[in-house]
């Protein structure tokens, strides 16, 4: 049986915090998980954003910027990581090499699609300037599921011919039938089940994790859980889950 553990939405941006990524990566650290998976949305990137172009709330927004912050936010995550592995290394112990799987969310999404509407940016932008691979993070395109221990993991996943976001995990679990976890949606959801055969099955709405609000969300949807999750005990689809609230990771490593 495995360890697995759930990164979800981040939605970095240029000058918002990114303590908290240093936090997860401690707890990481302690507790040692075999697979990290990022569900997506770790960059924002609202300079390519469709919704609010041509809003006074748009002035300033840089691609170069959006992309720094996000690669900056990554490296302090993953410092912690590397600096955990070189202490192995030092001290002649097995060293801790997770996993590390990302699914691309419709943030990066949105790099993609400027391209396709504008073939001028062809070879200017590219999900590579995201610089995932180089910290060893296999990456999944948008909505591909990705099936690890018996987990499917996807940004999120879709019911219907117009492929639309299902809405809830008790939706999510009828429609798959099979162990799910998403992001996407910006709050966490959990429902269970079991097959005919007796096998059980989890479907997880993971949640968010930043520390800033969004302007387009209310007062009500802003207060939203934030945090990551550790599925411990992993095989074939059946995990005990532990959400880690993003108000715990701050009070244990805030001042470390």
């Amino acid at each position: 049986m495995r360890k697995h553990m759930v990164i979800p939405d981040c939605q970095v941006k240029p000058d918002e915090s990114t303590e908290h990524l240093k936090w997860a990566a401690m707890y990481a650290v302690k507790h040692k998980p075999d697979v990290i998976v990022c569900i997506g949305d770790f960059f924002d990137m609202p300079s390519l954003s469709s919704y609010d172009k041509g809003k006074k709330s748009f002035e300033g927004r840089r691609y170069k910027k959006d992309i720094e912050a996000g690669q900056l936010a990554m490296s302090v995550f993953m410092n912690v990581i590397i600096a955990e592995q070189n202490r192995n290394r030092r001290n002649k112990e097995k060293i801790w090499k997770p996993e590390l799987h990302f699914t691309l969310g419709n943030h990066e999404e949105r790099i993609l699609r400027a391209v396709e509407n504008d073939a001028m940016l062809e070879d200017v932008l590219s999900l590579a300037d995201l610089g995932l691979e180089e910290y060893g993070w296999e990456v999944y395109p948008y909505l591909q599921v990705v099936n690890i221990d018996g987990i499917c993991y996807s940004h999120y996943f879709t019911s219907g011919v117009m492929g639309r976001c299902v809405t809830s995990a008790r939706a999510l679990l009828g429609k798959k039938m099979q162990s799910c976890v998403m992001g996407h949606v910006q709050d966490r959801d959990i429902a269970y089940g079991r097959r005919a055969d007796g096998k059980a099955v989890t479907a997880l709405f993971s949640g968010i994790f930043y520390e800033h609000e969004e302007d387009y969300l209310t007062p009500q949807t802003n207060a939203s859980w934030r945090g990551i999750w550790m599925l411990h005990e992993v095989y074939d689809g059946a995990f005990d889950e532990l959400p880690v609230s993003l108000n715990y990771l701050r009070s244990k490593y805030g001042d470390v």
